[in-house]
């Protein structure tokens, strides 16, 4: 049978099974459960052609040289299904025991085969999605009722599939009038909860219906490369084109990067130099729930939106506004929304470059001055380097020549913030180590090609001859955000046992991808193009041989991060490529400072016991951990309401005890909180900290030994 002949059977079979199953769909694992109404979606030839494609790719170039076989079509279905139903909230038990039938054959498909099941497991998840908000749109005919004792459980994710409809029906229930309390809190009348739920479901369903054949085929590609590991990847040509467009920079909004999770936009990243982080109040893994235009506009719900089409809304002309409506991160459903208003404008790129300041540590009877360089990303012009310009634009030329001018402020010590520095170009990560390195090894390469073969590639510092930029006690601050070349560079440091690496374990991508636009492997006989596969490639390792990927860098001195490392980080992503070794190769290191970091931590320890700052800090912590946990909710409005309350009657008490204990005037209200009254409490301890480093080097006066490590 031709693929065309198989795809007009199968059609035909899905209609006929769409008028038996109506009205109610069958239960049974011997029957696919069919979306009556929608457009027909299917696998064109050219989907069967890329898929064929990225199974090449993923079996020949992936560091692993992955084995497109059995083991990884049963990891995809496993993924596939998280990623259409992550909630459990659509599917039920005989759904998924339907989808077992492909557990083995998706390696197959894609290889050789029609991609038939993919859009047969999708057209099942559609037709239960098109169920459940028809089911939450009839229970909008009345107001729900608001005494309830239940709880509903929002968090769904480990809890067994639904057995059956009636299940759904109960799950369902509780969401619509957990949805409907949550303004209800707003002190929101009903027919305005009516209206507002009302646009949302059936807006739902409208975008149900205008998913297409490449949207289902980037879903399960995207899905079967995030099955190799967590930073491969494909992109449909749509989104390739909108990636594109993000890493030029050159476009007009707020400064964000946006990812879709579950039914909500979740803010995965705020770009330096824009819109949103001028302002300071949109903060990682926010929530954006409603978008407005202008000052006075009406907020348009977004929540169960497609991610493109969001993006759209937050676009616009530059110095128009737009207000964002969002729940804040670590916040359970029902907590108060806030409104962000920003002033859209291009990313100024002049804003992400390195930039410096001096914190004063009084200490000894005199005030000693901490140089502190925030370096946002591993930054490079390569185009004005290839036009020959000898000014071209450096992350490793700013920081030189920042330390300069703190050298002669007369700085008694120096900070390097990488928080939150998600990597950049690896020549940068080399040449800003030789700074404070006197020269030798940065870091290990080895590709997939190299994989079987030894040793790896080795990384120099790319200018051995020039002198180390700065000698004095040095700390580089680091988050679990803190990422790639970030970890290139905190890793040599503390190798070569240069400085202290304070703060949190950081991300712990190791890594190395190469993108692959699929266009020139293929004849374009239409517009629509093949789209891109980011593919990884290579893995970095330290100068000792350990890598950073999976494990990252451990800092020598840990401090308090509101950052969950279960939930953030490489280790927190159960494909991860895993933690190895090579083999080390030669290089000269400083003495060893493990007294030092004894001594450093003992003075941290004590210090921050009567800190307000640094237990202020601890209990926020905490207390966010702690709404994390949750996974219910009441649905009972007095107890929400007197749940609200507690939590922020809590917080205004944390933050007057820290006010008392700086004897500063406490509060009545939250919102006299003014940004000034809060301190960075990880780079006010990392300076304490190099404060100690320049005592203790002033004590002792003796110079340092080198010692050789040999492989």
């Amino acid at each position: 049978m031709t693929v065309s002949e198989h795809r007009r059977t199968r059609g035909f079979a899905i209609a006929l099974l769409a008028l038996l199953s109506l009205p109610a769909l069958s239960n049974s694992p011997s029957e696919p459960s069919v979306a009556p109404d929608n457009q027909f979606l299917f696998a064109e030839q050219r989907h069967e052609n890329i898929a064929e494609l990225v199974a090449q790719f993923i079996q020949k170039s992936h560091y692993n040289h992955v084995a497109v076989n059995d083991e990884l079509s049963s990891k995809v279905l496993d993924f596939y299904v998280e990623n259409l139903d992550r909630n459990r909230m659509y599917l039920l038990g005989s759904d998924i025991e339907y989808f077992e039938r492909y557990r083995y054959q998706l390696d197959d498909i894609v290889k050789s085969k029609p991609l038939d099941p993919v859009y047969e497991m999708f057209e099942v998840y559609q037709t239960r999605v098109r169920e459940r908000l028809n089911y939450a749109i009839s229970q909008l005919e009345s107001e729900p009722d608001y005494n309830s004792e239940a709880e509903y459980q929002f968090d769904r994710s480990e809890e067994p599939w639904a057995v059956d409809t009636d299940a759904l029906d109960t799950i369902w229930k509780q969401r619509v009038v957990n949805d409907a309390l949550s303004m209800a809190l707003e002190d929101e009348p009903w027919e305005k909860i009516q209206e507002v739920l009302g646009k949302r479901y059936n807006g739902f369903l409208k975008r149900l219906d205008q998913v297409n054949n490449d949207d289902v085929f980037e879903r399960f590609m995207n899905t079967f490369a995030h099955a190799v590991d967590p930073h491969s990847s494909y992109l449909s040509p749509r989104n390739a084109d909108e990636y594109r467009i993000a890493m030029s920079l050159s476009y007009v909004g707020i400064g964000a990067t946006l990812q879709t999770e579950d039914d909500y936009v979740r803010i995965v990243n705020i770009i330096r130099g824009g819109p949103a982080d001028f302002d300071g109040r949109l903060k990682r893994d926010d929530r954006i729930t409603a978008v407005s235009q202008g000052a006075e506009g009406e907020f348009v719900d977004v929540i169960g939106w497609r991610l493109d089409d969001v993006v759209d809304l937050i676009r616009g002309p530059k110095e128009s506004i737009v207000r964002l409506q969002i729940i804040p991160a670590n916040s359970i459903p029902g907590t108060p929304k806030q409104v962000v208003p920003l002033t859209r404008g291009a990313v100024k790129l002049e804003e992400q470059a390195a930039k410096s300041n001096v914190i004063k540590v009084p200490r000894e009877g005199r005030d000693w001055s901490i140089g502190v360089i925030e370096v946002p990303g591993f930054y490079r012009d390569y185009r004005a380097l290839s036009d020959g310009d000898a000014d071209y634009t450096s992350v490793t030329r700013d920081v030189k020549r920042l330390i300069g001018e703190l050298e002669e402020q007369g700085i008694d010590g120096l900070v390097i913030d990488m928080r939150g520095n998600g990597g950049g170009h690896l020549t940068e990560a080399t040449a800003l180590s030789g700074l404070f390195i006197d020269n030798g090894p940065i870091v290990q390469l080895r590709n997939s090609i190299d994989v079987k073969r030894s040793p790896p590639q080795r990384l120099d510092d790319p200018d051995p001859v020039s002198r180390v930029a700065y000698n004095g006690p040095l700390a580089v601050l680091v988050d679990r955000f803190s990422a790639s070349a970030s970890e290139i560079f905190a890793g040599a440091i503390q190798d070569y046992a240069r400085g202290v690496i304070i703060g949190q374990q950081t991300f712990g991508k190791g890594t190395v991808q190469n993108l692959y636009s699929l266009d020139q492997y293929f004849r374009r006989e239409d517009d629509k193009g093949f789209g891109q596969l980011t593919l990884t490639i290579g893995k970095y390792y330290r100068v000792t041989g350990e890598s950073t990927q999976h494990r990252g860098v451990l800092p020598d001195i840990a401090l308090p991060s509101n950052i969950d490392a279960e939930l953030v980080g490489e280790s927190a992503r159960e494909n991860a490529l895993p933690w190895d070794t090579v083999q080390s190769t030669r290089f000269s290191a400083g003495s060893p400072l493990d007294s030092t970091i004894q001594s450093l931590t003992s003075n941290h320890v004590e210090r921050s016991k009567d800190d307000p700052n640094y237990q202020y800090q601890m209990d926020r912590i905490q207390a966010g951990k702690r709404i994390r946990d949750q996974k219910t909710v009441s649905l009972n409005i007095e107890t929400r309401r007197q749940t609200r309350e507690k939590e922020l009657a809590d917080a205004l008490l944390r933050e007057n005890e820290r006010r008392l204990a700086l004897k500063l005037e406490p509060l009545e209200s939250l919102d006299a909180l003014d940004e000034d009254d809060f301190i960075d409490v990880q780079l006010d301890q990392a300076a304490k900290i190099v404060t100690d480093m320049a005592l203790m080097r002033q004590v002792d006066k003796t110079p340092a030994q080198t010692a050789q490590v040999l492989p």
